[in-house]
C-alpha cells in the first residue's frame, strides 16, 4: 500500500502510483491530484485568466487523466503525459475564446519586501508583463512550459505536437524579443 509520504517520490513513484490505481485502488488518485493540482491549475489561470474557469478546467483535466489511465503507457514521465492533456484541453477551451496568458502574470509579492522593493518589483514585473504580452502566443506557451513548468523541450514536444527545432527557435526568438523590449529597462 502506497502512503501519502511515499507518492513524493518522483516520477517513478507516478507510475506505480497509475498501476496501483489501474489495478483497482482508486482512492490513490487523490496523491496524484494533490502533487500536480496546482501546476494545472496555474495553467487554467494561464489560459482562461480566472479563477473559477481555472477551478473548471482543473477539475476537468484530472476527470480525463483518470478516465485515460488505463491508457499511460509509461513510455514519458507521468507529469509529461498529464500536462499534453492539460495543454490540449485547455487549447480546445481558448479556441473559443482565443486568450493566453503567461504564467509570468501571476503576482509574485514576497511579505518580507519593503514598500520601496515592492514598488520595483510591481514595476519590473509591469515590464516584463508588457513585453511578454508582444510575443506571438506560440512563443509564449513555449516559454511558459520551459521556463515557468520547467519542462524540457522534448516534453514540450510531446505536449505541444511542435517539433523540437521549432520549440527551440520560439525559445530562442522569444528571449530575444524580450531582451530588445527591456533593453532599456534595468
Amino acid at each position: 500500500m502506497i502512503q501519502e509520504d511515499d507518492a513524493s517520490t518522483g516520477s517513478g513513484g507516478d507510475h506505480l502510483i497509475v498501476g496501483q490505481i489501474v489495478s483497482g485502488q482508486k482512492e490513490l488518485f487523490r496523491l496524484l491530484v494533490k502533487r500536480y493540482e496546482r501546476a494545472v491549475y496555474g495553467m487554467g489561470l494561464s489560459f482562461f485568466r480566472n479563477s473559477e474557469d481555472a477551478s473548471d478546467f482543473t477539475q476537468e483535466v484530472f476527470l480525463k487523466v483518470y478516465r485515460s489511465l488505463p491508457r499511460f503507457e509509461g513510455r514519458s514521465r507521468f507529469s509529461t503525459w498529464l500536462y499534453k492533456i492539460a495543454y490540449n484541453t485547455a487549447v480546445n477551451g481558448i479556441k473559443r475564446r482565443r486568450e493566453y496568458r503567461s504564467l509570468a502574470e501571476e503576482e509574485v509579492l514576497k511579505d518580507e519586501d519593503t514598500p520601496e522593493r515592492k514598488v520595483l518589483r510591481s514595476a519590473a514585473r509591469e515590464a516584463v508583463l508588457e513585453a511578454l504580452a508582444d510575443l506571438p502566443e506560440r512563443y509564449r506557451i513555449c516559454v511558459d512550459l520551459f521556463f515557468f513548468y520547467d519542462r524540457s523541450y522534448q516534453e514540450i514536444e510531446v505536449i505541444t505536437g511542435y517539433p523540437v527545432n521549432t520549440i527551440k527557435s520560439h525559445v530562442f526568438r522569444a528571449k530575444k524579443l524580450l531582451r530588445e523590449k527591456l533593453e532599456g529597462i534595468a
